[in-house]
């Protein structure tokens, strides 16, 4: 009887020394546990999003001394891990180190190599380029590799031959991507199948969480593990990686598939675990069933894991955030009083002239109810300073000795607001406190930069921006309800109209608010982000022109209508957050703290973007003409 044990590990990106003592603690429990075969997960000693750190070939060497550390300790079982693979003496096509994303095998300190591959390791497909990946800049692929042999990659795939007690055995090996083939030309999984007789599958993955990516996951690895009859484990490891500007969780889930198809164990998400299974048992396994749970539950957990692991990662043990009154800050507030503790936690309310009375006492209650330590810092007296300053004291020209004079609009004046209450208290009060400050922006105000750069779009991480404002409401409830199972967010702020209070305009307490309509313009905006086939103004006005709007966009019907009684009240809407979209909000994003994300695609390094200014088609041209009857 075969036992296989899948090592859902945490790894640290960047530091194979780390990752190294984790598997080799893992392989000792995985022998105890009686476990013939040990299964690692994709590139689980260097970590996956590295950057160029991928280009140093002292860090390549390391990896590759590590690698030999784990390939000894195959003693009595067989290890199966990710690293990355170099040839020395071959080059990528950019003229850099040739580099494979590679499957390694080590039975008895020595490597397994795979039937007819050219190297003693599996190397990977199919190599992603879509979202956070970019693996053709630094690896190498089994395609390319088939060409230049002069063969192709179906020749080149075949299993590992493993001879355990005497009983031989064959194992298909898939990297991570190797399984999402739908829109890829090869299907490794469906090759092995088809020339070779497969006892197991492994697809050892890199895998970020993104919200419904693991239901879709079990669709794809259920039905390929049933269409070759032959059960498939999935492993992926925990932790968090980024790439600078987008920071990813990893919430491992690994899952062990029947032949029939059917999920028949999960590893725990954000567990780190040695889970054995008995191959010859597997078809009569069936997994606890779970019980229903709503999107929200699944970003929480990956919002409280990452901002846990973000802190520890950069050292931070003390974090200060403003509050204002409203939900985004309030949100931030119980997430992090859940994640640090009330103690290590300060709230500032920062006041001015436009604050109501109402906000001012939503931000004590809210402190209140989290036990959190709270202070409150009116900044109208420095506000009106800067205001003075600017007016008053004289611009010279220096070329004839002229002076003038500078205005402060009620525009600019709103702007010092903000930013005098992030760069001057926030960032002066994390310092005296030992800490940091938050940004609490969420997705709508990033994507058309409703935000002041150096004032609220600032911060140490922006942990809610990848979330649309109803789901920042959906959040606060969930807090209520499920994690303090009391309410710490309180009912005023959930009820409370959306706004900066920056201005007389957004009087909260007379129902003023953002000029963001929320429960539209979350599905608008998410249309030209989220989309895999990104939405334009050509779109919308398209499907305006149609009456299908509502329909393509995924909010409530009616909502057109309610908000846009003319097609020229529609198109200046579109136009107006298209532009800022386009423009403005680019370069605040570019400046923007780190995202958290938790999305199908978040702002950062998972949407790149270029300041190229806004674009209408001539086919939105053409439209707009004939809905305004021009």
């Amino acid at each position: 009887m075969l036992k296989i044990a899948m090592a859902q590990m945490k790894v640290s990106p960047g530091h194979p020394d780390v990752n190294a003592a984790t598997m080799l603690r893992q392989i000792s429990e995985a022998k105890e546990q009686g476990a013939d075969v040990i299964v690692f997960s994709e590139l689980c000693l260097p970590g996956y999003l590295l950057g160029d750190a991928w280009e140093q070939s002292a860090f390549l060497r390391d990896c590759e001394s590590y690698g030999r550390d784990i390939i000894t300790a195959s003693q009595d079982i067989v290890v199966l891990f990710g690293n990355i693979a170099v040839d020395w003496e071959k080059k990528n096509n950019d003229g850099r180190v040739r580099k494979y994303n590679a499957l390694f095998c080590a039975q008895n300190g020595r490597l397994v190599s795979p039937d007819s591959m050219p190297y003693p390791f599996i190397i990977k497909t199919l190599l992603p380029n879509y979202r956070e990946f970019d693996d053709t800049r630094h690896f190498f692929s089994l395609q390319k590799l088939a060409r230049e042999l002069g063969t192709t990659a179906e020749r080149l795939l075949s299993p590992l031959t493993l001879d355990i007690r005497g009983q031989r055995y064959r194992i298909g090996g898939l990297l991570c991507e190797d399984g999402w083939s739908d829109d890829y030309s090869l299907t490794p999984l469906a090759v092995l199948n088809r020339h070779h007789d497969i006892d197991f599958f492994v697809n050892i993955s890199a895998s970020p969480y993104t919200l419904g990516k693991n239901d879709k996951r079990n669709r794809v690895f259920g039905a390929q593990a049933k269409a070759a009859h032959t059960p498939l484990f999935y492993v992926n490891n925990v932790g968090l990686q980024n790439n600078g500007k987008t920071i990813y969780t990893f919430d491992g889930s690994s899952t062990v598939y029947s032949g029939a198809g059917r999920v028949v164990r999960v590893v725990p998400p954000y567990e780190e675990a040695v889970v054995t299974t008995d191959l010859d048992r597997i078809d009569a396994m069936s997994a606890a069933p779970q019980p229903p749970e709503p999107p929200i539950a699944d970003i929480y957990r990956a919002l409280s894991y990452g901002i846990k692991e973000f802190l520890a990662s950069i050292h931070m043990k003390r974090v200060v955030i403003g509050i204002s009154g409203g939900i985004d800050s309030a949100v931030a507030a119980a997430l992090y009083a859940d994640v640090l503790g009330p103690k290590n936690l300060l709230l500032v309310n920062m006041p001015s002239v436009f604050n109501s009375e109402t906000t001012k006492g939503l931000s004590a209650e809210l402190a209140k109810n989290l036990g959190c330590q709270y202070m409150i810092v009116p900044i109208q007296e420095s506000v009106d300073l800067t205001k003075k300053q600017l007016e008053t004291l004289p611009v010279t020209h220096l070329a004839d000795g002229t002076e003038t004079h500078l205005a402060v609009s009620s525009f600019v004046l709103e702007n010092i607001q903000a930013r005098d209450r992030s760069a001057r208290v926030l960032a002066a009060a994390a310092a005296a406190f030992g800490g940091g400050f938050t940004c609490n922006a969420n997705k709508a105000e990033t994507t058309v930069g409703y935000s002041t750069l150096y004032g609220d779009q600032s911060g140490f991480l922006a942990a809610l921006a990848d979330l649309w404002k109803y789901q920042v409401y959906d959040l606060a409830r969930y807090l209520n309800e499920h994690v303090y199972h009391r309410e710490v967010v309180p009912q005023g702020i959930l009820d409370l109209v959306p706004s900066a209070e920056l201005s007389s305009a957004q009087n909260v307490d007379e129902g003023k608010g953002d000029p963001i309509k929320y429960p539209y313009h979350d599905y608008l905006f998410r249309s030209f982000i989220e989309r895999w086939q990104k939405a334009t103004p050509e779109d919308v006005l398209s499907w305006y022109k149609n009456g299908t709007v509502e329909e393509n966009l995924g909010c409530a019907p009616g909502l057109v209508t309610k908000y846009f009684p003319t097609a020229k009240a529609f198109i200046e809407d579109l136009e107006r957050w298209w532009n800022l979209f386009s423009g403005m909000a680019i370069a605040k994003r570019i400046q923007a703290p780190p995202i958290l994300a938790v999305s199908r695609r978040a702002y950062g390094f998972d949407h790149r973007e270029a300041q190229d200014g806004p674009y209408y088609t001539r086919r939105y041209k053409e439209l707009k003409a004939e809905l305004l009857g021009e």
